[in-house]
């Protein structure tokens, strides 16, 4: 049972990635996926979620740019970032939470992806 998140790379400010978080061994369907990111020097901070019911919510500064979706048949949610900044530079987790929720907390969540990194620089 895990979470392998993947997709990070170097990109400039403007540009676009889109990050994967894919499950192994059970099925997504049942949970709440959520996208932290960290920064140098930061604390990891919630920025967006899917409910089981595939609602969607963001926190404000990444809103109107990043976009998630999931592909339960494929157990893999993604998150398609656009008008990159370079504060927008950290480290990118996934994680599972089986509540129907969209919660900050991270001891909300049960299981977490590795972290994939995101540097926005030109």
């Amino acid at each position: 049972v895990q979470l392998q998140a993947s997709g990070g790379g170097l990109v400039q400010p403007g540009g676009s990635l889109r990050l994967s978080c894919k499950a192994s061994g059970f099925a997504l369907d049942y949970y709440s996926v959520a996208w932290f990111r960290q920064a140098p020097g930061k604390k990891r901070d919630w920025i967006v979620c899917s409910r089981k019911n595939d609602e969607k919510d963001y926190r404000n500064p990444v809103r109107g740019r990043f976009a998630v979706s999931r592909d339960n048949a494929k157990s893999t949610v993604y998150l398609q970032m656009s008008a990159l900044k370079p504060e927008d530079t950290a480290v990118y987790f996934c994680a599972t939470s089986t509540l129907d929720l969209c919660v900050v907390e991270e001891e909300m969540y049960n299981l977490w992806g590795q972290g994939t990194q995101v540097t926005v620089s030109s």
